[in-house]
């Protein structure tokens, strides 16, 4: 889909969605009020000029989620803003869907934050939003089968999605991440392109995660590929802790 990366049978899919078409869909809550949660989550999207869609084709933007640390920043995951092509160098104007309101504000990358190979990233706000409420951070680790409610904006439309935490991953490429399951009724692809940065809350509405990609199996059909969700049991979404978000690097 445009830019989104996708890997063939049982992929990692980042999920930026690239601005080709708009899917609706509803949202469902579960474990805490997303009421409560859902002002702090923010979609924020990059649209290219003329000279930046020449070189790629038909593509018009690039859309993930992020959520408020504080009125002037926000954090994404590093995958948003590389495809979003933001630097620490100068300001490039992001449109931000909040609370019901569509804003047009500048940023810039603050600095990125992590270890392993998907890392958070802050950005910081030209202008200030004074009414974006900040959020806690769960400072301890996840426990397995934890609840959890992720807030994000798959396709540009706010969705809270419930799951739970399954566990860290310790070795090979998704080492350092967190493996959840996440789903609403029957649906395991409700986090999907568009939701990558979203916030993770636990029970108690603190951020314990950040949305990094999703994990689905391509099938062959009569009617061409089809891609499909994890197996139910399995971790079907890939995190970054927010652990990684506060731990000083080890050269300071």
């Amino acid at each position: 889909m445009g830019a989104t990366i996708v890997m063939h049978r049982y992929a990692c899919c980042a999920l930026i969605f690239a601005l080709l078409f708009s899917v609706h869909s509803h949202a469902e809550t579960n474990c805490i009020d997303s009421a409560l949660l859902a002002r702090s989550t923010v979609s924020i999207t990059r649209y290219f000029d003329d000279g930046e869609r020449s070189v790629r084709t038909n593509l018009v933007g690039i859309q993930g989620t992020a959520w408020f640390q504080s009125p002037t920043t926000i954090v994404t995951v590093e995958h948003v803003a590389s495809a979003m092509e933001l630097s620490s160098q100068g300001w490039k104007l992001l449109k931000l869907q909040h609370d019901g309101d569509t804003l047009s504000i500048s940023v810039r990358i603050q600095r990125s934050a992590g270890a392993h190979a998907e890392k958070l990233v802050v950005l910081e706000l030209q202008t200030a939003v004074t009414a974006a409420p900040s959020v806690a951070i769960r400072m301890s680790p996840l426990m397995p089968e934890d609840r959890l409610v992720a807030v994000a904006y798959p396709s540009q439309n706010r969705r809270s999605v419930g799951g739970r935490f399954v566990k860290y991953a310790t070795d090979g490429r998704l080492a350092g991440t967190a493996l959840l399951e996440m789903y609403e009724g029957n649906d395991r692809l409700a986090i999907d392109h568009g939701a990558s940065g979203a916030p993770v809350f636990d029970c108690e509405g603190r951020v314990a995660a950040v949305i990094a990609t999703v994990m689905t199996q391509m099938f062959q059909t009569p009617f061409g590929e089809r891609r499909m969700s994890t197996a139910w049991g399995m971790p079907n979404v890939v995190s970054v802790p927010i652990q990684e978000l506060i731990a000083v690097p080890p050269n300071r």
